[in-house]
């Protein structure tokens, strides 16, 4: 498709995911975030509770009112990331105890981030995919996590750290792909629409 009445969908709000679909030339037409319950089911596996809860998102985003008023012609992009240290699910902090505790756990460890991508073609095909990425974080010392924790940067973060930011100075090491950290793995997701037919480059020459 080269239409310029093509859409692009991103169901969500993470002004993080909005600001990678934007780096690589590829603005959203519609924002809209998704409301689903992200609680992991009982031992369900950090990769799994990904994908689980990016296709979750993608379904609830194709019934959308917003969604279905863009006209037939849209492509909607869903993810979400997950955070774990072995089968550890280490969810969003809701309070600054809990960033605490999710610093010091991952502190002079590796962990794992894992995000589940899918994209909905305007036929409502679905092609979905689950990337990996190990990062490892220094040992960190108290002055460490306390600073952290007083920025503010932990708040709706997966694993209770943004890559991107000031947590960036605890990384050792990452393994993979770096964007799947920030929460979209790029290379994946423009393969992805790529696949379903969105006119990726058309896309980019008509972008300023």
């Amino acid at each position: 498709m080269t239409d310029e009445r093509v859409k692009l969908v991103l169901a969500s709000g993470s002004p993080r995911r909005l600001a990678l679909l934007e780096q690589a030339g590829l603005p959203p037409d519609l924002l809209n975030p998704t409301l689903i319950d992200e609680l992991p089911r009982k031992n369900e596996a950090p990769r799994t509770l990904a994908k689980r809860l990016s296709r979750s998102k993608a379904e609830t985003a194709v019934h959308a009112r917003q969604v279905e008023a863009l006209g037939p012609a849209r492509f909607i992009v869903a993810a979400d990331t997950v955070v774990a240290s072995g089968r550890r699910i280490i969810p969003k902090p809701e309070s600054i105890d809990e960033a605490a505790a999710a610093l010091h756990l991952l502190s002079g460890r590796a962990h794992k981030v894992f995000t589940g991508v899918v994209v909905v073609n305007p036929r409502n095909n679905y092609r979905q995919r689950i990337v990996e990425t190990k990062v490892r974080f220094k040992r960190l010392s108290r002055e460490d996590i306390e600073s952290y924790l007083m920025s503010g940067e932990w708040r709706g973060k997966a694993g209770g750290y943004a890559i991107q930011g000031r947590a960036d100075a605890f990384v050792r090491a990452v393994n993979g792909s770096y964007s799947n950290v920030v929460g979209l793995p790029l290379f994946e997701t423009v393969s992805l629409l790529e696949g379903a037919g969105y006119p990726v480059y058309f896309n980019w020459f008509n972008t300023n």
